[in-house]
């Protein structure tokens, strides 16, 4: 996607426009949509000049792309599926032998912001214990292919099973989520957070980190975030700039590129990320809001090749209590210069 949008940045004149225009159409793009009259030529003309040329850098024969592991941002959904490169979500566990929803290619059968309908002998439960939103918690599942525990760890299974009154196991996945219904009648799961990743300011307001995450990773000038305010006064973020976005940026606004160690520290860039983190804001409560960040100039990776414990797991989550280790110091800058 990053790819994409630093090629349309290099076109110049009446290329460079179309390009845009067709982006901002796919932004617009909903599944099962069917356009019709002057909007269904304008889809056509797209398609034939802009869409053609994105379905053929990826070979031409994709059939479909499924996504896992962590949330694929619903702009990237969108741009993809209108350029008829259909993705799609699915969700699941080890522990549930592994799928327990999935969005399918067939019609109705995905929704944007969701990771599918629930699959066939699987059964999904919320529990809405009022830590969260209405109708928002922890997921439960039930299935023949949920595990019956851990291999000699009991008390971890005590944790990760649970027997209801009528003698029913659960699984307690740790993902906090929602049921949505679709537009053919489905329920669909959209997940909102993990569970044990929810964070508490000093002053007492939860705050769920990953939506203010996943919007910011959404811009191309973000490749990593990871936001900070567990028994701290407010929300900031650690923010790792996308290289090539960040390079491209500079190339149009006549900054020389010379190291990412360097430019963090100009003031154009910061200024830049600052306005980011303002159009950003608006969608979140005051308390859920960023007051500082800190621009890092390596991105975090699954393997590190200095022997040193690596930033993500192997599925690329973010292991929080690393990164929390290996920036204090910037963190702790942050809290000391809050004006």
């Amino acid at each position: 996607y990053e790819r994409i949008l630093l090629r349309g940045e290099a076109l110049k004149g009446p290329k460079r426009a179309l390009f845009f225009w067709a982006l901002q159409l796919a932004e617009s793009w909903e599944f099962d949509q069917k356009p019709r009259g002057i909007r269904a030529l304008q889809w056509a003309i797209a398609d034939r000049l802009i869409f053609a040329r994105w379905r053929e850098g990826l070979g031409g024969e994709v059939k479909g792309i499924v996504v896992g592991a962590s949330a694929c941002p619903v702009r990237v959904m969108r741009v993809f599926n209108a350029a008829g490169i259909p993705v799609r979500e699915g969700y699941g566990l080890t522990e549930a032998a592994p799928a327990l929803s999935f969005s399918s290619f067939s019609p109705g059968g995905a929704l944007l912001g969701t990771v599918g309908q629930i699959l066939d002998g699987v059964t999904l439960r919320i529990n809405d214990d009022g830590a969260y939103r209405p109708g928002e918690g922890e997921i439960l599942a039930h299935s023949d292919g949920v595990m019956l525990g851990y291999y000699k760890q009991a008390d971890k299974t005590a944790e990760a099973i649970i027997i209801d009154d009528s003698g029913k196991s659960w699984l307690a996945t740790g993902d906090v989520g929602m049921l949505l219904t679709g537009p053919n009648g489905a329920n669909f799961l959209k997940i909102t957070d993990r569970k044990k990743e929810l964070l508490k300011t000093s002053g007492g307001k939860y705050v769920a980190p990953t939506p203010i995450e996943s919007i910011l990773k959404e811009h191309r000038l973000v490749d990593q975030a990871m936001v900070v305010c567990d028994n701290l006064k407010f929300v900031s973020v650690l923010l790792v700039p996308e290289r090539t976005g960040l390079q491209a940026w500079c190339n149009k606004h006549q900054i020389p590129w010379t190291t990412v160690e360097d430019l963090i520290q100009d003031p154009r860039v910061i200024h830049r990320y600052q306005q980011l983190i303002d159009r950003v804001n608006p969608h979140f409560g005051h308390a859920e809001q960023i007051k500082k960040f800190v621009l890092l100039a390596n991105p975090w990776e699954p393997v590190k090749s200095d022997g040193t414990e690596a930033e993500l797991t192997p599925t690329l989550k973010l292991k929080r209590r690393v990164i929390l280790e290996k920036y204090a110091a910037e963190i702790k800058s942050m809290y000391e210069t809050l004006s």
